[in-house]
């Protein structure tokens, strides 16, 4: 797949990298980080210029969460309001819960999720189907945008020929924090869950 996305952006140029990343966000399975980072390599390279690349990243990061966020406003929030979510017993006060939490603390997760593989697309399919403004989508989405795409493409061009090294140790901890991030999570539930079982049971 690598090896497809750099023919691409070689072939196709601005125009690659914003299409592809669209495609990521959304949730096609493009190497994401990858692809900045090699675009930051070019750049460094003399192949790319970088205003050009910076931009069509960026351009190409908020259509594709946008383009999530329109699809759990659309279909997510048609799915809730079906017999399919009557059946997963998907009540509004847990949808209303699910909104009341992003309300406090969920839009960071839209810009913290770029920097987890597979996060970005689903938190803001989870921002539009529980109804996010989407003025407070968009800051933070487009916020989160502009960070990820400029650190990726800063290792790229600021490592230079030893990006992919770096690439794999950033990658490397990323999966190590998404990992504890994911036990605190569930710790946390399960607490929640218990609690309430105990209270419930006096």
């Amino acid at each position: 797949m690598e090896t497809t996305v750099l023919h691409w952006v070689a072939t196709y140029g601005y125009f690659a990298i914003f299409s592809l990343l669209v495609l990521g966000i959304v949730g096609l399975p493009v190497p994401d980080e990858f692809l900045l980072t090699s675009c930051g390599f070019l750049v460094y390279q003399g192949h790319l210029q970088l205003v050009p690349t910076v931009a069509s990243a960026l351009a190409g990061s908020a259509c594709g969460i946008t383009c999530s966020y329109i699809i759990g406003r659309t279909i997510g929030w048609k799915f809730l309001h079906s017999r399919a979510g009557k059946f997963l017993h998907i009540k509004e006060k847990h949808i209303q819960r699910v909104h009341a939490w992003f309300d406090r603390i969920g839009h960071w997760a839209l810009m913290v999720g770029y920097f987890i593989p597979g996060v970005r697309h689903f938190t803001a399919v989870v921002a539009g189907t529980t109804k996010v403004e989407y003025r407070s989508f968009a800051l933070f989405a487009y916020s989160g945008a502009v960070l990820w795409v400029s650190i990726f493409v800063f290792i790229g061009y600021h490592f230079g020929s030893r990006w992919p090294e770096i690439l794999g140790a950033v990658e490397h901890h990323l999966k190590l924090a998404s990992a504890v991030l994911a036990a605190l999570a569930l710790a946390y539930l399960l607490y929640r869950y218990f609690s309430k079982r105990r209270r419930a049971a006096k």
